[in-house]
Parts: structure tokens; sequence; C-alpha cells
């Protein structure tokens, strides 16, 4: 039902999701001739995990903030707090799928849901262990297998630079938009 209400125009529809990256990829799948070995150079040091938080309306936009480390409840609230305020920007009913991670069910996010949906922010929860029913997923799998894939990056500042690119390139092949989020300093820590 939110699908076709979305497609109808009647609300903004938008998935949101998590997910992370390190210095050294994922190989890939490639062939090689016969008697020669698949071999990837790693770095000096594995590096800390990159993670990234996006919204994805199909065909329309995609927007996404990264952090080092793993994605907090200050840095997904500062993200949820800028959707309300362009929902209610716009007047729009805005709805945001997503899963039960324990960061969007928190007390202190709990606490703002009557909030957000004042401004016209409302949130769906997706069945447990249903991951295939967020279409975001899928964009993580391409990002990760075939704008990445098979590469090793000296740092975390190469690899967020490659993860950029990365996102802008799927943005082209899909014809929608990209926007990066830069967390405040406050949503460190």
């Amino acid at each position: 039902m939110l699908e076709l209400a979305a497609a109808t125009g009647e609300i903004d529809l938008k998935y949101l999701d998590e997910s992370g990256f390190c210095v050294w990829s994922e190989p890939g799948y490639t062939y090689y001739f016969r008697g020669e070995q698949k071999r990837l150079e790693q770095t000096k040091r594995r590096g800390r995990r990159l993670s990234i938080i996006g919204f994805l309306q199909p065909l329309i936009s995609f927007i996404y903030g990264l952090v080092i480390g793993g994605v907090n409840r200050k840095s997904y609230i500062q993200m949820m707090e800028q959707e309300a305020a362009d929902a209610q920007k716009t007047e729009r009913i805005r709805v945001i799928v997503q899963d039960n991670g324990p960061i969007h069910r928190c007390k202190q996010v709990q606490e703002l849901w009557t909030k957000w949906e004042s401004k016209g922010l409302y949130i769906f929860f997706l069945p447990k262990y249903c991951s295939e029913m967020n279409p975001i997923e899928l964009e993580w799998q391409h990002l990760k297998k075939d704008e990445l894939s098979g590469q090793m990056f000296d740092d975390e500042l190469d690899l967020a630079y490659a993860v950029i690119k990365g996102v802008e390139a799927r943005g082209e092949k899909g014809n929608y938009t990209t926007q990066r989020v830069k967390f405040n300093s406050s949503t460190y820590g």
C-alpha cells in the first residue's frame, strides 16, 4: 500500500538502512587463466570501519552520511531530524521504511516519534529478518560488489572517497540524485 501511495504521488516513501566498509574489500568474482592465482596486495593495516547510513527514494534520490566506526543514535537522529524538517517544509507525508535495529527503537528515538509525526514524518518497521523487503539492501550490495570490489585502500580517507565516488556512480546508473550529509561534530562520540 505504501508503494502504491508513493507511485501515485500521495506520499514520499524512503528506505533507510546502515552498512559498513573496510579498507580491505572483498575480492569479488573474477576468473583467471589456468595456472594463474588470484592475488590482492593487502595494506599494512586493516583500518577502522567506515559506516554509511542512507535514505533511498527509488528513482528519485539517495541521501547518505559517512562515519568512522558504527552509526550511532546521534547520527541516526540527525538524519531523521533533517527528514522531518524536509517533510514539514514540503507539507507532504513522508514514510521511512526501516528495520528493527537497536538505534531505531531506543528510548531517546521513541521520545521523538510524536515530534516527527507532527511534522509529517512517519516510520514503518519491517518485520524482523526481512531485509529483502528493503530495496536499499541492493544498493549496498551493488556498491560493494560493483563499485568497490577487489580494491584495497591505504586508509579510511581513501576508502571514504571511493565510497562517495561509488555512490555517485550508482546514482548516475540509477538516474537519481545523491546528497551527502555531513554530521555535526557533536554527533561523534
